[in-house]
């Protein structure tokens, strides 16, 4: 009983917390950002009685709408597939339950009775049976292929594959594939927190000598240094290997077209910003779509890991991270970001080879690799023959790369064009609709404030629109220019040859060279002559013992030419700031020496130097430098102790350096509990030659960190400490203190069991300035998660709470036409302007109109937030008490399940926190989620005097560029349903509702809407197989606001299910609608009263037909048709073909 008011009191009062991400232990939930047709959730079996199919906001999609294979663990989408997200929750059997143990075949074990002077022969198949394609492989997934037509849309043709294949197609050689295809429009903007589509879509045939791969690659190196790189392309790939062990030869080939391009973004952290930053392109490109899984993210030098549970997460579509609240963000963290995105201006190649031949005692290996633009074959830039004369001309220079943008176009109303005009003895660009002018379309770059002289006119377009501003006095007006940066075809090659020898089993001897040729623009010949550059390596290692020591010594020399271009980077990710390098130039030689120690065998010797490093570093006349590092390490009774710690030394041309830094750590274990001191600190100065002044670059701090913690971090432990810092920098020429920060933490995992978890994390840190001007900053991260059963499961709960600080996004969008059937949305000219204006666009009713999807563009404008998540689960099942009479009895009919969440974006404010998710006050909201279901079931699964009362509570704010839009709707549902004489089934719905949208800028868009819905319907039972049920439903609607619009609806229906003996499925419903709507009928609010028909007689009907021919392939037959007063008949039909594996 303890533990259950501790319980609750957590669940109502905790402040802190993490989002769950599983309803319950041990069911699971999966996140499918773009649903396919076919779903494998799981490769065993799934428990029919805990399944749920959730659209994002937690309304369920109707099991009518999709099937399910329990034992299979495979789901299918009956009719069209979602568009957006959906949430599947079920519970995985245990693998002890599906799985199939057998000693022996059955289909072997012949009856002793038979006979023992007979052959028998065995045969698996009756002959004329059909076979199953792939037959003998492990295979999942389908292959669909269908057409959808209609008289209000053209034929559109629908394929899907999804299929992974695995086996042996002998006895030496095997098959590998992951195949996906999808010809349907995607919605762009998701963030990838979750990967539900394959990493990789391949095919591979192999064996233990060859290797044939075909589709997506990932070409690596990582054994060279001069060669360094990796890269997920599409092509094929060939390994070949012969000979033995101690005398081989590999080859590989490859031949792709290249999926990204390197980069690399280099930010420092803004305090308490937990993001997200935006990652950018190699051409400054504000928009950029990341490779998934191809990003490395270092913060101070440190990998970190990708996760909700992790460091950081990331949107692959808009190329934004965000860190996690388990790793707080200050202005002391350096982050590096390396990445590869899609680029396509150019159709671009790549080949790498490979040829490696090694022997007992040395190998020698050469690499060839090759990656160009295809010149003549621009993609998304179509350069004209005076944009190719410009970057003929430019050489290597990116700023004579600028070119006029204007194309001449025909008009369309999907695009924003311009037309022609003189102001003040000027031709300008500017918008027009006039379709019998000469028009263009340009695009306009932001070249800076007063650079330019164009202004953003309007973003409430489905494009921006751009007007002409003059100059006051010869000075521009503008910030926009209607020039384009013209992007050149690039090309980088690389020949790199290494080798080594091991003369004994103590000695080894490496060396490693490469060529490089990088063309930064394949139009011109200018600059060419610095194209090529030469790197090498030469490294030997040599390890001997002196009695109870063992010594590994290492020297190395590396030597780089000045034009040599590697594909990716050639040193450490902060090279240049361990050797306090900016721009220097010129042919570098590094010089190291290694030399590591330890002993042999246990030492009274507890203290040890165990590494010491020495290196040289010098580029031409213009920088050396020299740099000591230290490793330490030790133990004493429970002391444990260890050091890092290193110094540099530097001279240049303008200036001379000292560069000295040390962590260290030391700790006392006791039992389970420890004590803990670090400290750390950084010195770094740099004098510029001619002043003897030190330069910007110069800075120190000292940190220490107390802590002490119980338990073991994989398992329950808590860690409580501080952290203490201080920053000098430049200030008057000398280095003074600027700030000084006090960090507090907790992290703990106090319950880890099977049924209960409490784990807390909290991170608050006070910035202070020494200036006495600048305020102080704080900042705040927690994550708390709970999870515990009452009762024996009587009670089950799942509470989380998060903080954290970051910005939202000031998000911009466009709408894009898709074919009919493809898209999502619609658009209708409410005004008749002939403008597709972003305000007129509505959620597609049906398939034959949803032609456009919406389109997130690069954001700009961030605001700074402060953000709460708090998530509740709790399920009342007084199932246990079935078997019981009297009150318990009656509580046992009883079952409820609630959940809420909550995601509430406030404007940053200082140094207050707003830790309250269900604070009323809106005057800094700027984004909300709030989510909140209850449902109370009696006599839940059965088939009399079922009774569900429904209550949804639904809150959205988000802030776009052309203002803030909110959506809150609430409803009141109650479900009857009886079964009489096991034929009649009598339902009854009621639903009351309110729906309001609010928004800043588009008077129209505002409304409420009162609705109250009632319907009866009668079904009856044939068999098991077929029924029929007719409804009436009856809704009234009001609109509370402006012209006070009401719509009475009459509906009539007849629904009608049948599932055949011969696996075959047909469904389908007809229904009459009578709209008896009083206001205008062109406008959004009557558009959502109306839910897309039209006011008067409306005929609604359709038709799904689901056929297994054989046990393997599936053929589905869709219609759908609507007639109203106002419009013709209009037929939408589809027919798929879907083929299981």
């Amino acid at each position: 009983m303890n533990r259950f008011w501790t319980g609750l009191f957590l669940v109502f009062f905790s402040s802190f917390g993490l989002q769950a991400q599983e309803i319950h232990p041990l069911r699971t939930q999966k996140i499918f950002e773009k649903p396919t047709d076919t779903l494998q959730l799981e490769t065993s079996g799934i428990n029919p009685f805990y399944f749920e199919v959730t659209d994002s906001i937690g309304n369920p999609i109707p099991s009518n709408q999709y099937q399910v294979n329990f034992p299979k663990g495979k789901m299918w989408f009956v009719a069209q597939k979602p568009t957006q997200k959906i949430v599947v929750k079920y519970q995985k059997f245990p693998d002890f339950i599906t799985q199939s143990i057998q000693v022996i075949d059955s289909s072997s074990i012949v009856s002793n009775e038979a006979g023992v002077d007979k052959i028998f022969t065995f045969n698996n198949r009756k002959p004329g049976a059909p076979t199953k394609p792939l037959e003998g492989l492990q295979t999942s997934g389908s292959i669909v292929r269908g057409v959808t037509i209609g008289n209000n849309q053209n034929a559109v043709v629908n394929s899907n594959l999804d299929l992974q294949i695995s086996g042996n197609l002998s006895e030496k050689v095997g098959i590998r594939a992951a195949l996906q295809d999808n010809n349907l429009a995607l919605q762009n903007g998701a963030y990838s927190q979750r990967i539900d589509e394959f990493d990789q879509i391949y095919l591979e045939v192999f064996s233990k000598q060859w290797n044939l791969r075909g589709g997506d690659l990932f070409l690596e190196n990582r054994t060279s240094r001069i060669l360094n790189f990796n890269k997920k392309v599409q092509g094929l790939s060939a390994s070949f290997q012969f000979g033995e062990e101690d005398n081989q030869t590999q080859v590989m080939l490859s031949g792709s077209l290249v999926r990204g391009q390197y980069a690399r973004s280099t930010f420092i952290g803004a305090e308490g910003n937990q993001g997200p930053y935006k990652l950018i392109g190699n051409q400054g490109e504000l928009f950029v779509l990341v490779i998934s899984g191809s990003e490395r993210v270092f913060v101070n030098g440190v990998l970190l890991q990708r996760g909700e549970n992790n460091q950081y997460i990331i949107d692959y579509n808009a190329g934004e991270i965000t860190f996690t609240s388990l790793f707080p963000i200050s202005s002391e963290m350096r982050i590096n970001v390396e990445y590869q995105y899609t680029e396509r201006n150019y159709n671009r190649l790549i080949t790498y080879n490979r040829v490696k031949h090694q022997r007992e005692k040395w190998y020698i290996e050469t690499n060839f690799y090759l990656e160009s633009d295809s010149k003549n074959q621009p993609l998304q830039q179509n350069l004209s023959p005076e944009q190719v004369q410009i970057l003929q001309n430019a050489g290597n220079d990116p700023n004579q790369m600028i070119a006029v943008s204007a194309v001449e176009d025909a008009y369309s109303e999907n695009k924003i064009l311009y037309r022609k005009t003189v102001v003040n003895g000027v031709e300008v660009f500017e918008f027009s609709t006039d379709a019998t002018e000469t028009l263009y379309q340009v695009r306009f770059t932001l070249v800076g404030a007063n650079q330019g002289n164009y202004q953003l006119l309007s973003n409430q377009a489905i494009g921006r629109i751009y007007g002409y501003v003059a100059p006051v006095n010869g000075i521009p007006q503008g910030d926009y220019e209607p020039v384009i940066r013209l992007i050149p075809p690039t090309k980088t090659q690389m020949v790199q040859m290494q080798g080594g020898y091991q003369p004994t089993e103590k000695t080894q001897i490496k060396w490693d060279v490469g060529v490089s040729n990088y063309d930064a623009n394949l139009f011109s010949e200018i600059g060419n002559e610095n194209n090529h550059g030469v790197a090498g390596i030469l490294e030997a290692s040599h390890q001997f013992d002196k009695k109870n020591h063992r010594f590994q010594t290492t020297s190395s020399w590396q030597w780089v030419q000045q034009n040599f271009r590697p594909v990716e980077r050639l040193f450490s990710i902060e090279f240049e700031r361990d050797w306090n390098l900016t721009q220097v130039q010129g042919n570098q030689s590094l010089l190291q020496f290694f030399v590591e120690h330890q002993f042999k065998k246990d030492s009274s010797t507890n203290f040890i130097l165990n590494r010491y490093e020495f290196q040289k570093l010098d580029f031409s006349e213009s920088y050396s430098g020299q740099k000591h590092r230290f490793f330490l390490q030790g133990k004493q009774n429970n002391f444990t102790y260890t050091s890092q710690s290193s110094w540099m030394k530097s001279t240049g041309s303008f200036s001379n350096a000292n560069f000295l830094r040390s962590q260290n750590q030391l700790r006392y274990r006791l039992q389970k509990n420890w004590v803990q001191l670090g400290y750390q600190m950084e010195d770094v100065q740099e004098q510029n030659n001619a002043t003897q002044a030190l330069t910007a670059l110069s800075q120190r701090f000292h940190e220490v960190s107390p802590s002490v913690g119980r338990g073991d971090t994989t398992k329950v432990f808590v860690n409580v400490g501080m952290v203490w810092r201080v920053n000098d920098s430049i200030r008057n020429q000398n280095l003074q203190r600027v700030n000084q920060s006090y960090t507090y933490f907790l992290k703990s995992r106090i319950l880890q069991k099977d049924q209960q978890q409490l784990s807390w994390f909290v991170h608050y840190r006070d910035l202070l300035f020494a200036d006495g001007i600048t305020p102080k900053q704080s900042s705040l991260n927690s994550r708390l998660l709970y999870q515990d059963q009452y009762f024996g499961q009587l009670l089950q709960n799942t509470t989380s709470f998060e903080n954290t600080s970051g910005t939202i996004a000031q998000q911009e969008f466009t709408y894009v036409q898709v074919e009919p059937g493809l898209g999502v949305y619609m658009w209708i000219d409410y005004n008749g302007n002939g403008i597709q204006e972003l305000q007129e666009f509505e959620v597609a009713p049906f398939p034959d109109q949803a032609n456009y999807v919406r389109i997130f563009l690069p954001n700009r404008n961030f605001v700074p937030t402060q953000v709460n998540r708090f998530s509740e689960s709790l399920n009342f099942n007084p199932q246990k008490w079935k078997d019981k009479k009297g009150v318990l009895g009656t509580i046992s009919k009883f079952y409820n399940q609630t959940s809420l969440l909550v995601e509430r974006r406030v404007l940053r404010d200082g140094n207050r926190f707003d830790l309250n998710p269900f604070a009323s006050g809106d005057d800094n909201l700027l984004g909300l989620q709030f989510n909140f279901r209850n449902s109370l079931f009696f006599n839940r699964a059965k088939q009399r005097h079922t009774v569900v009362y429904t209550f949804h509570d639904l809150k959205n704010r988000s802030l776009l560029s052309v203002g803030s839009q909110e959506n809150n709707i609430q409803s009141h549902q109650l479900q009857y349903s009886h079964l009489v004489q096991k034929t009649w089934l009598l339902q009854l719905l009621s639903k009351t509702s309110q729906q309001d949208w609010i928004t800043e800028n588009f008077a129209l868009r505002n409304f409420t809407i009162q609705s109250w819905q009632v319907q009866p319907k009668i079904g009856y039972l044939w068999d098991a197989q077929a029924n029929i049920d007719l409804f009436y439903e009856f809704q009234q609607k009001n609109n509370q606001l402006a012209d006070f619009e009401q719509l009475q609806q009459h509906r009539i229906g007849l629904q009608a299910n049948y599932i055949g003996a011969k696996k075959m499925v047909i469904n389908g419903e007809f229904s009459y609608f009578q709209n008896q709507f009083t206001g205008m009928a062109n406008t959004p609010v009557a558009f959502q009263m109306l839910e897309g028909l039209q006011p008067g007689q409306n005929l609604v009907w359709r038709l799904l037909v689901q056929k297994n021919l054989t046990d393997y392939l599936d053929l589905n037959i869709n219609y759908q048709g609507r007639k109203s007063e106002t419009s013709q008949t209009i037929h939408t039909g589809s027919v798929q073909l879907r083929a299981f594996f």
